[in-house]
């Protein structure tokens, strides 16, 4: 959660930050701000210079004087987590002489009783957020002399918390210092100048070399190349790589919203996931990233995959397709909530970390737990480079290209692809048979063209979405494939349309939620062609019978007495439908949001990367 962006070099630093927020804004929109240091001249020395405001990185450009020039400069975009959105509080923020500047993302646990002693000493704090103490204290000890790093280093030594930051300095112009624990910083390497940000989205359009941070590292980043270092001031060496996403993946590609360009670039997506990892010969899938051998995968008896929001949900079909695939007993749990039980960590149990971006500290966090006992990692991400990828024990990276909306569509796809692919290699390891093995490859290679196919239908949900938008909440729901699916269609409606909205086994409606049904209350209905089908009508009849509109998503026409409308998507192996029943309540979700004028990419008190607990 929130932005961080930075420059040190020769050229104005302002634009580039300007630049560099807007591309990080779906990390955080309440408020946004930069810093530069003013250049010496003859009659001046350097001095900080300051513009920050409550709304978005627009209203900060808008806002921004016209002489505001500085060749280093730090920027943020917020996401609140201490105080109210506002002027005060927008980052970054200052000590009392005006010459350190800090941006933070994370929280500082023990703020308040680091404010007191600041106080006590005469500090004056001017917003309520936990970051100013970082400058206060950051100023105290450079006071007492050293070099900036070393008053940093000495100020995080009395840190509780996570954070990831970046310090400027008008008495030390010619450096800036970056800091990471538990929230990601990652250095661009450029032509005689350099770049740090929270997310290298900032970075593409000037670099593709990065330097990953780890916990507990620092940096001193100069136009001329940077330092990495421990906070007890031991030299460490970081290499770089190479960012392989164009900046035109970060642009809307002439699409009304990221979020729609997303949902129609999962074909691509899915091929880019599939790519390199089938094998036909065989029947089943080449995964070496597992670093695991297929005698050490024989010895597994339980799969237990962690996630939060989307990517739980993601690892609830890949449960489903492990347990039906390869026969091992597999659960999907919240990773927020695993660490906190004092979980048994089993020697024979596989453990899944799925993120997105790599870095959500609750999923992260559960990774520590597990290796910490001993537990055996893999991890199901995104990110090339990211923490949860760099934690674990081997894994699969998706290559869906970048997601910039906050609502996850094209990697929540790519997962559940990744879960297929992982159930297929373990399938073929156990007791999976070659002719099932040749079914789900072909299933999997037949994905693409088949999302297309749906897609093919937006006008059609378009309206659909018009009609089912103002109602006063919607219903979903699913039966053992359908199930997992009707939770992710209900996050997406209500994190983007804010649109309440429930989802149900649709054998348990019976058990309590018939009660809500009414005609104000749709219900969406997950009705694959499977075992299951006369099982999913009879609930519809039951919605029916007490005058609810049902809208199914079904592999062929429903009648008319089950159901008000159908969304009919092709038919793929009975393991693999739950990818493609998604694919039209994304889109439900979508457009559902534009009728109501939400604003799509960047829902009210959300953020794309969750990087605090």
């Amino acid at each position: 959660m929130c932005g961080i962006v930075a420059y040190i070099g020769p050229k104005d630093a302002s634009p580039i930050l300007l630049e560099g927020l807007q591309r990080l804004e779906y990390r955080g929109y309440d408020s946004a701000g930069v810093a530069v240091v003013a250049p010496v001249t003859k009659s001046a020395p350097a001095k900080l210079r300051l513009c920050k405001v409550k709304g978005r990185v627009a209203d900060l450009a808008a806002a921004l004087p016209a002489r505001f020039k500085g060749g280093a400069g730090i920027g943020h975009t917020r996401w609140a987590t201490h105080g109210v959105p506002s002027d005060a509080n927008a980052h970054p923020h200052t000590d009392n002489e005006g010459r350190i500047a800090v941006v933070h993302n994370g929280i500082i646990e023990n703020a308040d009783e680091l404010r007191a002693k600041l106080a006590a000493d005469g500090a004056v704090f001017r917003s309520e957020t936990d970051t100013e103490v970082l400058a206060h204290l950051v100023a105290a000890h450079r006071a007492e002399g050293g070099e900036l790093e070393d008053a940093v280093r000495a100020a995080l030594k009395l840190v509780v918390g996570t954070y990831g930051i970046a310090v400027l300095d008008a008495g030390q112009p010619d450096r800036i210092v970056v800091a990471r624990n538990g929230s990601p910083i990652v250095l661009g390497i450029g032509e005689k100048e350099m770049f740090a940000a929270s997310d290298v989205s900032a970075l593409v359009r000037y670099t593709r070399q990065v330097v990953h941070l780890e916990d507990g590292e620092l940096a001193t980043v100069r136009a001329d190349g940077f330092r990495t270092f421990t906070e007890d001031a031991r030299t460490v060496t970081r290499q770089p790589s190479t960012v392989d996403w164009e900046v035109g993946s970060y642009d809307t590609g002439g699409y009304a919203h990221y979020l729609l360009k997303e949902i129609h670039e999962q074909p691509g997506a899915v091929e880019r996931t599939l790519s390199g990892r089938l094998d036909e010969r065989f029947a089943t899938a080449h995964l070496g990233g597992l670093n695991l051998d297929a005698r050490e995968l024989r010895e597994i008896r339980r799969v237990k995959i962690l996630g939060c929001g989307s990517a739980y949900y993601a690892g609830e079909m890949g449960a489903q397709l492990i347990e039906e695939l390869a026969r091992i007993p597999a659960h999907s749990e919240p990773a927020s909530e695993f660490r906190y039980r004092n979980p048994v960590i089993e020697a024979d149990t596989l453990y899944v970390a799925v993120s997105q971006s790599g870095e959500t500290y609750d999923t992260l966090a559960a990774v520590q737990e597990v290796k910490r006992k001993g537990g055996r990692v893999l991890g199901v991400v995104n990110t090339v480079g990211s923490a949860i990828a760099r934690e674990c024990d081997g894994g699969m990276y998706l290559h869906a290209g970048p997601e910039v909306s906050v609502a996850s569509t094209k990697a929540f796809t790519s997962t559940v692809v990744a879960f297929a692919l992982l159930a297929l290699h373990f399938g073929r390891i156990h007791d999976l048979s070659p002719a099932d093995g040749r079914r789900i490859v072909a299933g999997l290679k037949a994905l693409p063209d088949q999302i297309r196919q749906v897609l093919e239908q937006q006008q059609e949900i378009e309206a659909l979405a018009a009609e089912y938008a103002h109602s006063q909440g919607m219903m979903y729901i699913g039966r053992v494939r359908g199930y997992p699916v009707a939770r992710e269609g209900a996050q997406k409606l209500k994190e983007i349309s804010y649109v309440h909205a429930e989802a149900y086994p649709a054998s348990e409606l019976k058990h309590g939620p018939l009660a809500l049904i009414s005609p104000e209350l749709p219900t969406v209905a997950l009705v694959p062609d499977d075992e299951l089908l006369d099982k999913n009508l009879t609930a519809l009849g039951e919605i029916k019978a007490r005058e609810g509109r049902v809208l199914a998503v079904a592999h062929r026409p429903i009648e008319a007495k089950h159901a008000d409308h159908c969304l009919v998507v092709p038919k793929s192996e009975p393991e693999l439908d739950p990818l493609l029943l998604n694919i039209p309540l994304q889109l439900l979700a979508y457009h559902a949001a534009v009728a109501l004028g939400r604003d799509v990419d960047k829902p009210r008190n959300l953020a794309k990367s969750v990087t605090v607990e």
